[in-house]
């Protein structure tokens, strides 16, 4: 069963990096955003299963970005990457949540 999924980072060139790195996509349709707004548009537009966010993105915004996942679906789950294994950990991170959702 295809998953949809949106990535949530500080830069459209990390999630690219993500994007072409992942290993674990299969039966995945990964979507994108920066920003509330962009979260917004995708959420309007797809019924995202998962939320995988880094940790790039400003404490408050991401805050702001979970309190409008939950309040606009029951069924969406939100990962936050930690902060202390930086950008590098961006795709590790994203690989584990797809390896232990299709498990």
């Amino acid at each position: 069963m295809n998953k949809d999924v949106l990535l949530v980072g500080r830069t459209s060139t990390v999630l690219d990096e993500v994007r072409k790195g992942l290993t674990a996509a299969q039966d995945v349709t990964l979507f994108g955003a920066t920003t509330l707004d962009d979260v917004r548009k995708v959420l309007d537009e797809h019924p995202i299963d998962t939320v995988i966010m880094g940790a790039g993105v400003d404490l408050e915004m991401r805050l702001r970005i979970v309190r409008h996942v939950f309040e606009a679906s029951n069924l969406t789950t939100v990962h936050m990457k930690d902060y202390d294994s930086g950008p590098e950990g961006f795709l590790p991170f994203v690989e584990e949540v797809l390896n232990v959702a299709a498990s």
